[in-house]
């Protein structure tokens, strides 16, 4: 990521995606929520790009911070300010950073892990968005430690995140309104973790469309 606008180009591709998907995440939460979360992603996310698009800042951890200010106020629902609380984690990760290599990168998504994990109070294991998020961030520190290409890197962690969403279904939900069904939550996909899905994938899209290139 070489630049502040190649950061508001991601978020811009970030809210096209929760867009595109939103009725498939609407399905997904109708089963264990209450069928918002294809609403909330798509303009949270939507209100996050459309805050920073017109920033003439080049750090881009401010920009994440500014973005995920601007989500907590457009969408202040659980998953929103859980989304929020990522951001600007993230954000605080990388501040001062005009520039992201993958050393960059793996604090920008390991920030944003342990925002949502110290606002929700949640581990990996208790299917939540984490299921998703925390092995693409131990792909990215693997390939970190091995000196991976930024665009591989970034396949790798999509990969781990998919994985991750598709193994919530068999675990027991520990947060929400789907861990009141108890032993029946396993057989559900968890939707927190499909968002998680989604932003890897879409932030390896990014790197392999946008002409995003290696540091």
């Amino acid at each position: 990521m070489n630049s502040a606008n190649d950061f508001k180009l991601l978020m811009s591709h970030w809210a096209d995606i929760m867009e595109a998907n939103r009725n498939y995440l609407i399905q997904l939460d109708s089963v264990v929520g209450d069928g918002d979360l294809g609403l909330t992603m798509s303009d949270g996310f939507r209100a996050a790009s459309d805050a920073i698009a017109r920033q003439d800042q080049e750090d881009i951890g401010k920009l994440a911070y500014l973005a995920g200010k601007a989500m907590s106020t457009a969408v202040p629902s659980t998953m929103g300010t859980l989304m929020a609380s990522g951001l600007m984690a993230a954000g605080k990760a990388v501040v001062g950073h005009k520039a992201l290599d993958l050393e960059g990168v793996t604090a920008f998504f390991q920030g944003f892990c342990q925002g949502v994990m110290e606002r929700g109070k949640a581990q990996p294991g208790e299917k939540t968005f984490l299921d998703g998020m925390a092995p693409a961030v131990e792909s990215l520190r693997k390939d970190c430690k091995t000196g991976a290409s930024l665009k591989n890197a970034a396949l790798g962690a999509a990969r781990c995140a998919h994985e991750g969403f598709l193994a919530t279904r068999g675990m027991p939900a520990k947060h929400g309104r789907a861990a009141g069904r108890g032993e029946g939550s396993r057989d559900t996909l968890d939707p927190g973790a499909a968002v998680a899905d989604f932003l890897m994938k879409g932030y390896a899209e990014f790197m392999m469309e946008s002409g995003a290139n290696e540091i």
